[in-house]
């Protein structure tokens, strides 16, 4: 066994070597592979790394957020980095280092997945079963539609990676771009197959069951796909949908407090989950927007919740989501939007609870159900089923202590839509979702070339140069450098 377990480290190091450039890889050769995942041990560690990239990506860690929310008229950016100050202006260059990291990344965990997947059928261990081989092949689609997911709600038209190459051809190296719609078609043809060799559940054990894909979360992402792409369809959504709330996983609404206390993770509300452990496999994003008095250290972080989203939960008196989602504190730096003086008390992303020195145990919800309580109102708004969709909303309005909505929030769809939208910003904040559902409710330039947001140290309302060609983030340059294909 221990020689099996060093053999398949070398292997999968030098399958994340040779992947880690995504178009600059590195052949792995024949025989390599032919060795490296032939027993069934094997082949399972070579899943686990595939699902270590939502560790071990800085995207998951934390871009997602910077990326959604810090973009958005959601939060700030602050503390002092000018890379992560072009996220919040929308100034954002293609030379951006976090853009061609996240980029490499992602393709890198896609890499991965094709790796399991291509060699998953080949395993003649009598080991593996084939109920354990085909799921085994379904989580691995999974992985391969979400990180495809998440490259085409950044970038727009991206190259899809089906295969993983040992090739080094450049026709095989320097892919094309697909357009959204061809990806959006790989990702639902993806999460068909991982939806039909993907068990409810995989036992009782909740720790299993919110960290590996089910059909439950493919269902969930696929009903998210359905509505995100160019061509919206609703009915399939509703589908997706329907078949989650079947599920036998018995997925449900909890209290929003017991969400984001640090203490209820793998809760019934939660598809799926990063499994940050602490320690050694430990979160650091929390260290990097908790204040001074949880945090430890009397920097200025750099996920500043807004004025605009303070004052929308102001507006509707939701004080359960905010009280769980910021936490204001006295701090001995300037903040120009918050306090122009040291000493001001200024607002902190708080959904994450326990900094632990870079290292917490602190989850993020890749797919929780209040989302797809959402997702239903927003497909049914868009079928003009508005009754059914207030139904929905008010479940989460519930929840939050509040109110029905009122009789103008559901009198035309479009009243409806603000409203669902609406809801799910106050909902889903620092959650990385807020930049995706103001492109696909057709919000984004008019609500950041619309954003007042005053600068403290001139008075002066800060100016977000936004048009219809930032809604997706450039290409990174070193991308571009090496492959032609993708001008």
């Amino acid at each position: 066994m221990q020689a099996k377990n060093i053999l398949y480290m070398i292997v999968f190091g030098l399958v994340l070597t040779g992947c880690n450039e995504f178009l600059d890889l590195e052949p792995i050769s024949e025989e390599t592979t032919e060795v490296g995942y032939d027993k069934e041990g094997q082949i399972e560690a070579a899943l686990t790394g595939a699902y270590e990239s939502f560790q071990a990506s800085q995207y998951y860690a934390w871009d997602k957020v910077l990326f959604q929310d810090i973009r958005s008229d959601n939060h700030y950016a602050g503390g002092d980095n000018p890379e992560i100050f072009q996220f919040d202006w929308l100034t954002v260059s293609n030379t951006n280092s976090r853009l061609f990291e996240d980029w490499s990344n992602l393709y890198n965990a896609i890499a991965k997945a094709n790796v399991v997947l291509e060699r998953a059928p080949l395993v003649t261990d009598p080991a593996l079963t084939e109920t354990r081989r085909g799921q085994i092949m379904g989580e691995a689609y999974f992985l391969r539609a979400y990180h495809h997911y998440t490259l085409v709600t950044t970038w727009g038209d991206v190259p899809i990676m089906t295969a993983f190459t040992s090739s080094t051809d450049p026709e095989e190296i320097r892919p094309s771009k697909s357009t959204q719609e061809e990806v959006y078609d790989q990702i639902i043809e993806d999460l068909e197959l991982a939806i039909d060799l993907l068990p409810d559940t995989y036992g009782s054990d909740a720790s299993v069951n919110k960290a590996r894909a089910t059909a439950g979360a493919a269902n969930a992402l696929a009903a998210k796909a359905s509505l995100q792409r160019p061509n919206k369809d609703y009915q399939a959504a509703l589908d997706y949908i329907a078949a989650v709330e079947a599920s036998g996983a018995n997925y449900r609404l909890i209290s929003y407090d017991h969400l984001f206390d640090g203490n209820h993770y793998n809760n019934d509300e939660s598809i799926l989950e990063v499994q940050y452990l602490g320690g050694a496999e430990g979160n650091w994003g929390p260290q990097m927007h908790l204040p001074p008095s949880i945090s430890g250290n009397g920097w200025r972080k750099f996920t500043t919740p807004s004025h605009d989203l303070i004052d929308a939960y102001a507006a509707e008196g939701d004080n359960v989501r905010q009280n769980a989602t910021v936490l204001f504190e006295a701090v001995s730096w300037v903040d120009e939007f918050w306090g122009n003086t040291p000493g001001s008390s200024i607002p902190f992303a708080y959904k994450w609870k326990n900094a632990d020195g870079w290292a917490s145990a602190d989850r993020f919800y890749l797919l929780r159900f209040g989302d797809v309580v959402l997702l239903k109102a927003e497909a049914l708004a868009g079928l003009n089923r508005l009754a059914e969709a207030v139904t929905e909303v008010n479940r989460i309005r519930n929840r939050a202590g509040l109110g029905a909505l009122t009789a103008a929030d559901q009198a035309s769809q479009a009243a409806m839509m603000t409203a669902i939208l609406k809801e799910r910003r106050l909902e889903l904040a620092q959650e990385g979702q807020r930049w995706d559902d103001l492109v696909r409710f057709g919000e984004a330039v008019s609500t950041m070339s619309n954003l007042v947001e005053i600068d403290l140290r001139t008075g002066q309302a800060f100016d977000y140069p936004m048009d219809a060609s930032k809604i997706f983030l450039p290409i990174p340059q070193e991308e571009l450098d090496r492959n032609p294909n993708l001008n």
